[in-house]
């Protein structure tokens, strides 16, 4: 199982616009194509015959120490501790595509690094988190090394296919309670799965009922979609959903809104206890929360192969 931390995007989103007929998707305010091409990919030379060996072992992923969010209730302190950017060793994130488009300073540089991530965190508006007598420790700051967009990603493209992302971190980051890893959908079965049936978790500061970012880190259950339901709702608005791609949601007043672009769509493997991430917000209705329109997600298993090529230590 692959270790990550999810590292939201403040204020990004796809969407539709659900207050017509045919909802228009949230997508990220600022759009723009990469100005210089695909960022750098990893250097072959630095890759190991063995990306496995970087990731934590099931002791240790997604595990947590207890056992726009639109209808969301306020996560514990310390919850979903991977929370901040999807992680997958101490020193690489997941994140959707969309996200590290909008982030690029400078779109006509091919530099990524003034990025910075931060892990451990619970309150935005707070400098110390403390939740009644339950108090986390600093919030870990950490620079942004190099950003690998999946290479078939275009930020044009209204599809939103392939849309995920890695970002490495000049230095590994410290677990503690309030800062672990999540778990990837290693296996064949979890790698080809579609989780039909299954209620999933999404979390993140994005965007409530009330239409103001979160301060407070929030969560919601979603239920996953049949592919070819969602696939036929978003047909109305020219949006194909191909199986490299998960829908979860259609429930009124509860989704993952702008704001928690590049979060994840996570739920606890079905013989243990440890958290998995399943999806990235990729985007969705607007107003989020729309009876019958579901989310859509980049399904994670679709590119395990690509995240363990990009890892190094």
């Amino acid at each position: 199982m692959l270790g990550l931390t999810l590292a939201v995007t403040e204020g990004q989103h796809s969407t539709v616009d659900a207050t017509l007929a045919q909802p228009a998707l949230w997508l990220p305010r600022d759009r723009r194509a990469y100005a210089s091409g695909s960022p750098q990919p990893a250097s072959l030379s630095s890759r190991v015959s063995d990306p496995l060996s970087l990731l934590p072992n099931s002791r240790i992923c997604g595990i947590q120490n207890n056992d726009r969010i639109v209808g969301g209730t306020q996560a514990d302190i310390d919850e979903h501790p991977w929370m901040a950017l999807i992680r997958y060793d101490k020193r690489n994130i997941l994140n959707g595509g969309q996200c590290i488009d909008y982030l690029r300073p400078n779109r006509n540089d091919s530099s990524f690094s003034w990025t910075q991530v931060r892990l451990g965190e619970w309150n935005t508006s707070s400098s110390v988190d403390c939740f009644h007598d339950d108090c986390s420790g600093p919030v870990q700051d950490i620079p942004v090394e190099e950003i690998i967009a999946q290479e078939n990603y275009d930020p044009q493209d209204s599809q939103q296919h392939h849309d995920i992302a890695i970002l490495r971190l000049a230095y590994n980051a410290q677990f503690n309670d309030f800062v672990k890893p999540i778990c990837l959908p290693l296996s064949n079965e979890l790698r080809n799965s579609l989780f039909e049936g299954f209620d999933m978790e999404v979390a993140g500061w994005g965007k409530t009922e009330t239409r103001t970012e979160s301060d407070v880190k929030l969560k919601v259950r979603v239920p996953i979609v049949n592919v070819n339901r969602c696939a036929s709702v978003y047909q109305r608005v020219s949006r194909t959903i191909d199986t490299t791609q998960i829908c979860a949601g259609g429930v009124a007043g509860q989704d993952s809104c702008r704001g928690d672009s590049g979060g994840p769509l996570m739920g606890q493997a079905p013989s243990a206890n440890n958290w998995m991430v399943i999806g990235v917000v990729s985007y969705g209705p607007a107003p989020c929360g729309t009876q019958g329109w579901p989310g859509v997600y980049t399904r994670v298993g679709a590119y395990i192969d690509w995240i363990l090529s990009k890892l190094r230590p």
